[in-house]
């Protein structure tokens, strides 16, 4: 196989090129080489022609923007770890319920509060009567899951950000297009869905 071509030696290097290179050139989590002492290194400064910084995260250290991170991709794993442990301690989650209000013999409006677990015992699910304290516990916990799981999503993208922009270098489109437009879906995403979940428990909280 013959050996590839260099690329060329006389060209100027870019801007672009500047800055995506300050990233290649720092070590991992800002440790420092064989006796070196780097601590908590700060973000490369932003590209010439720009105001600021490149992206907000870029104004925090690159360790301490990398363990806030990792603490909320933990932290998002831990809320849906307890979310399906509670689904599967209550058969189902409030999301899934309802809430009915029925009138007594005396009449007295009554509120009786159900949850449902889709796919636990039958594709309809089963439900069951709960009392108040715990329907508002499960619904308010369903509402924050895809608050946690958007969280997650954008700390994964943070993280593998700098990787992005190495790698997309000089492609039909820049990396920083890709990781803007990607975040920007992730918080229309996330913003939508917990939006109509939280719209759904007003309605049921207040309705009959």
């Amino acid at each position: 196989m013959p050996p590839l071509l260099p690329g060329n030696p006389d060209a100027e290097p870019t801007a672009n090129d500047a800055w995506l290179r300050s990233w290649e050139d720092r070590t991992p989590d800002g440790i420092a080489p064989a006796g070196g002492a780097v601590a908590d290194q700060a973000a490369p400064a932003a590209r010439p022609g720009e105001a600021g910084a490149l992206c907000p995260v870029d104004r925090l250290p690159r360790r301490r923007r990398n363990q806030m991170c990792i603490g909320i991709i933990a932290l998002g794993l831990l809320n849906y770890l307890v979310y399906t442990l509670t689904y599967a301690a209550l058969g189902g989650d409030a999301h899934n319920g309802h809430r009915a209000v029925l009138v007594q013999a005396n009449g007295k409006r009554v509120s009786q509060y159900y949850i449902r677990g889709h796919f636990l015992h039958s594709l309809d699910g089963y439900e069951r009567v709960v009392s108040r304290a715990t329907w508002l516990y499960s619904y308010i916990h369903s509402i924050s899951v895809p608050l946690t799981s958007g969280a997650m999503l954008i700390s994964m993208l943070v993280l593998a950000r700098p990787h992005i922009l190495a790698t997309m270098r000089g492609g039909f489109f820049s990396g920083q297009t890709f990781v803007t437009a990607f975040g920007t879906i992730i918080v229309l995403a996330t913003a939508g869905a917990t939006f109509m979940i939280a719209w759904n428990f007003v309605v049921a909280l207040t309705s009959g």
